[in-house]
């Protein structure tokens, strides 16, 4: 018997629209997770120094407000703790089957089914929705006799806990999100540590600090509190979707803080020179810390700027010097732009959804995909994010599909299917927003694919597109009636 909704995933994406479809009523929906534990991103990304760079009142549910977070930014382990927390409230860890692989999904129009291979069986849903998210497949580079290495290695987001990094000779390759976050916990441990820096990132001031009691007292209480803390803090990061999408010389004001921000930390002149990014800021992810930089001033760790041409059994070698080190970590980043990969998906017609996506992921609204009836995508295409919080996007999408789901049900449909040319033309509203704004400023960035286009950002408000995403405009889509089987 075929499932009402198969979910896969199971980060904040999955466990709000399992959450979400419960309390709609919809109570016949499985999860299906690779691994053996709910989490996403916040289960892989157990580094040193792990956190949240979105305020813990907006990096959360709206309808499971937490309000003795211990810190102003999140770290790891609690925000995992959340998730698990709202999986085991809402009734949804009963319907996760952990340790299942999507190999290949496969639309049945026949039957109107999508016909679902795992590591673990097969199994049917008349609703299909992907919730892998963008940040979940590590990207290693493509650095020569990178598989000699003698020592240990790993990326980031797999970080081997059993390597202990006390009196160790360590290179970081990476000086991204990950990587300014991993620098002054390993700074303090290691006995060298080599930092690779290929391009310099833009970090300001992150005003992170513990909660007090009172605070949490007041948060508890007081009616109102912790939504006025959250819209507070909305409004904040809203604003400066001005710079990013509508008056990119606004972030002339922002770099000023920076340069403020570094040369208050950094007192040497020539340490400092390095560690201007060439590019207009907010090109690339804009960073947060107040640890970063003062790491870099110890004595212990050298920022490398010249180009790697290699990795040795030994070590790091760049074009003027070869750097022997006993581990490597590389905080290089995930295949942001490849989304579903490496599953086979399989549409009307037996349209491949890689093949569809040869020249960059589409789908209307990031949801919907033409040709791939009753497939919904959260966190897809064109629905990241430069300056607000992803779960504020995620719940705009539970919406949607909600909506989706309801018109199966309401309407006596097999599916419903978004047409081509709605698809078309919101993917060129996309991408004639998207030359306006700071990301195609003339940097690369993982916003992009290898050809140079920016398929992962909202050019735009949240609140346009909460608005945007409302409820499913029913002109939008071809459909098929139910049939008597």
């Amino acid at each position: 018997m075929a499932h009402s909704v198969v979910i896969i995933g199971s980060g904040f994406g999955g466990i709000g629209m399992a959450i979400r479809l419960r309390e709609a009523g919809v109570r016949d929906v499985v999860v299906l997770e690779k691994a053996d534990d709910l989490g996403g991103t916040w289960r892989d990304n157990t580094y040193p120094g792990a956190a949240c760079d979105v305020p813990s009142h907006l990096y959360s549910f709206s309808f499971e407000r937490k309000t003795d977070w211990t810190r102003r930014f999140p770290p790891q382990p609690e925000i995992l703790e959340y998730l698990r927390h709202c999986a085991r409230k809402y009734g949804v860890l009963e319907q996760i089957r952990f340790g299942t692989e999507v190999t290949e999904a496969r639309f049945d129009e026949d039957a109107a089914l999508w016909r679902v291979s795992t590591t673990t069986g097969e199994l049917d849903a008349r609703v299909l929705v992907s919730a892998c998210g963008q940040l979940n497949r590590p990207a290693l580079p493509p650095i020569e006799g990178r598989e000699s290495f003698a020592g240990t290695s790993f990326h980031s987001s797999r970080w081997d806990h059993g390597t202990d990094l006390r009196g160790k000779r360590v290179a970081l390759v990476g000086t991204g999100a990950s990587a300014i976050q991993i620098v002054p916990e390993i700074a303090r441990e290691a006995a060298e540590l080599r930092l690779f820096q290929r391009s310099a990132p833009y970090v300001i001031d992150k005003p992170d600090r513990p909660y007090r009691a009172w605070e949490k007292a007041v948060l508890k209480a007081v009616p109102g509190a912790y939504a006025l803390s959250r819209a507070r803090i909305y409004a904040m990061f809203e604003s400066r979707a001005l710079g990013f999408v509508k008056f990119p010389k606004l972030m002339g004001l922002m770099e000023k803080g920076f340069r403020k921000h570094l040369e208050e930390q950094v007192a040497d002149p020539a340490l400092r020179g390095r560690l201007v990014p060439g590019y207009r800021m907010g090109c690339k992810r804009i960073l947060l810390s107040d640890t970063y930089y003062p790491a870099l001033n110890r004595s212990n760790v050298e920022l490398v700027t010249d180009p790697i041409e290699r990795v040795t059994p030994s070590g790091v070698a760049t074009a003027r010097e070869h750097h022997d080190v006993d581990v490597i970590v590389y905080a290089t980043g995930f295949r942001s732009t490849d989304f579903l990969s490496p599953m086979k998906i399989v549409g009307r017609d037996g349209r491949e959804l890689n093949e569809a996506w040869r020249d960059g992921a589409q789908a209307h609204l990031g949801i919907t995909v033409s040709g791939f009836p009753n497939l919904f995508l959260l966190y897809g295409p064109y629905t990241n994010l430069g300056h607000n919080s992803i779960i504020y996007m995620l719940e705009s999408q539970f919406r949607y599909v909600l909506g989706c789901v309801e018109a199966l049900r309401r309407h006596g449909l097999d599916w419903i299917d978004v047409k081509p040319d709605v698809q078309d033309a919101f993917t060129r509203e996309m991408r004639e927003r998207l030359r306006s704004t700071v990301w195609e400023a003339g940097c690369e960035s993982w916003y992009m694919t290898a050809d140079g286009k920016v398929v992962n950002n909202w050019p735009g408000f949240t609140f346009a597109y909460r608005n945007a995403t409302r409820r499913p405009d029913p002109r939008h889509f071809t459909v098929r009636r139910a049939t008597v089987r």
